[in-house]
């Protein structure tokens, strides 16, 4: 057993040596980037306004679609010019996606001359609103809103000039 002690020592030595290079350590030198996007903007390029009409006996809705195309019901009487949807301008950065989020109640339009209000709901868009919907296609893309306009009667909307506002959100994904 005396004749194999050395060979013994030798294999403890070598596996020792092993054993010390596998807790070695190593630092490397790696590289992290960040990329700032162009900020979105919207500017808006047009107004909604549902134009001029009268309400007649009984009031209705008029429904003025993302196109520009307004229907109604009930005994609403529909009056030349002077209607449109929303259009804004969003602008970006090139092919990127963002949401459109519209209002999730109703606007309050009231008359200038008095208390008297309207109601605005139904609100739509062209693209239609959602997650990821917009695309910036060469960095800007048009989007369109409509809504439907609760009229009252004569009585309850008398003449006049009734405003409001609504909030639109634009984010990118």
């Amino acid at each position: 057993m005396k004749k194999n002690l050395p060979g013994f020592l030798t294999l403890i030595l070598v596996t020792g040596l092993f054993l010390t290079k596998i807790n070695a350590q190593v630092s490397v030198s790696a590289q992290v980037f960040a990329e700032v996007i162009e900020a979105l903007t919207a500017t808006e390029t047009s107004q909604l306004s549902f134009g001029k009409f009268s309400p007649e006996t009984n009031g209705g809705e008029i429904r003025l679609s993302p196109d520009g195309v307004r229907y109604v019901n009930g005994s609403v009487v529909l009056s030349g010019g002077g209607h449109s949807a929303g259009s804004f301008v969003i602008t970006g950065e090139d092919q990127a996606t963002y949401s459109i989020t519209l209002p999730a109640g109703e606007a309050l339009l009231t008359n200038s001359t008095g208390s008297k209000v309207m109601m605005v709901t139904d609100w739509e868009s062209i693209p239609a609103p959602g997650i990821g919907i917009g695309m910036l296609n060469g960095g800007s893309q048009e989007v369109k809103i409509g809504a439907t306009l609760i009229v009252g009667s004569v009585n309850d909307n008398p003449k006049g000039i009734y405003t409001g506002t609504y909030f639109v959100t634009f984010s990118y994904n």
